[in-house]
């Protein structure tokens, strides 16, 4: 059975001139940096010594290390001789943010295929060349197929047979194969709603002014949709948060910079006041668990201040004196 490391990510068995691609620094050579393409089954290229940076170099460790993965442009393939030669330096900013994508994307389908090629005791190169690189063809990238067989898995097998294999049934797509690469792509790409949360300072000292707070917070709350339900809860005076949870980022933001925006209006009628500390943005678990943890700790401290109230030095000063009998008869 195939394997990761002698099965490529795409059909073609080399990369083209000028393509920009991942590649991994096996060795560091008096010449160069000798590296693995990740997306092609690992062969070998190298990166001339002027190719690595476009000042002088005075240390080539400072530019490369042997391990770290790098996108590097292809200058010249001979598919004869194995010969690929590489540049560092002329990869531009936003052809680095491209081919990370690229190639972060082609790694999540690469895992998917060689996972259900090992669980269902298939070729890893005859599932591609029948189910992986087709799909590449028909939706420029296997990732956006796999995306939308979240979804609707039967829309996308039923299109491959059809346009890939002629109306065909596919011999390695087996009930057993299928099953599994609809299991593999859900539990692998069913979108994680992102929490988006936003803190403001909230404070109105005017008359009924908790009442003010409360009647914001619910304006602010009502701005919220299905898809973006809005709370906002005190964390500890005057710090409020608001949060959302959504599939999407900007939509989520949008929602939330609004419901900030209408807190701050209902309260300033009531002569209250909002201070934004932090703008809407997503944030991780750990950020939510932070603000978990500060919220019970200041919850544990308001509880022993509550405590302290009664001292002894207090009970000493009043005292076995009853404070609801009458005053004592003068003798």
């Amino acid at each position: 059975m195939a394997t990761f490391q002698d099965t490529r990510m795409y059909e073609q068995k080399y990369p083209e001139v000028d393509d920009v691609v991942m590649v991994q620094v096996k060795m560091i050579a008096e010449m160069g940096a000798y590296v693995s393409l990740l997306e092609y089954n690992g062969i070998e290229g190298m990166i001339l010594l002027s190719e690595l940076s476009r000042r002088r170099i005075r240390s080539i460790t400072k530019l490369i290390k042997v391990g770290r993965q790098e996108p590097v442009m292809v200058l010249r393939v001979d598919k004869e001789k194995g010969y690929i030669d590489l540049s560092k330096r002329r990869v531009a900013a936003e052809d680095v943010a491209l081919c990370e994508e690229k190639f972060n994307r082609s790694k999540l389908v690469h895992s998917i295929m060689r996972h259900v090629a090992e669980t269902t005791g298939n070729d890893l190169e005859e599932l591609y060349q029948n189910v992986g690189w087709p799909l590449y063809k028909m939706y420029g990238h296997a990732f956006e197929a796999f995306k939308q067989m979240v979804q609707d898995p039967d829309a996308i097998f039923k299109r491959l047979q059809d346009e890939i294999h002629g109306g065909e049934p596919i011999a390695v797509l087996t009930p057993e194969v299928r099953e599994a690469i609809i299991k593999n792509v859900r539990r692998r790409m069913t979108p994680q709603p992102l929490k988006i949360r936003a803190d403001v300072d909230l404070t109105c000292f005017a008359y009924d002014g908790v009442l003010h707070i409360q009647e914001a917070m619910r304006a602010a709350e009502a701005v919220g949709t299905e898809e973006c339900p809005v709370k906002m809860k005190l964390v500890a005076p005057p710090l409020y948060v608001l949060t959302t949870q959504t599939l999407e980022k900007a939509m989520g933001v949008t929602v939330l910079d609004k419901a900030v925006e209408v807190c701050k209006e209902t309260v300033e009628k009531r002569k209250g006041r909002l201070i934004v500390k932090e703008g809407a943005r997503a944030v991780s678990e750990r950020d939510d668990r932070l603000l978990t943890e500060q919220m019970l700790a200041l919850e544990n401290a308001n509880k022993e201040v509550a405590g302290d109230s009664d001292s002894e030095e207090e009970d000493e000063g009043m005292g076995d004196i009853d404070v609801e009998a009458p005053p004592a008869l003068a003798a």
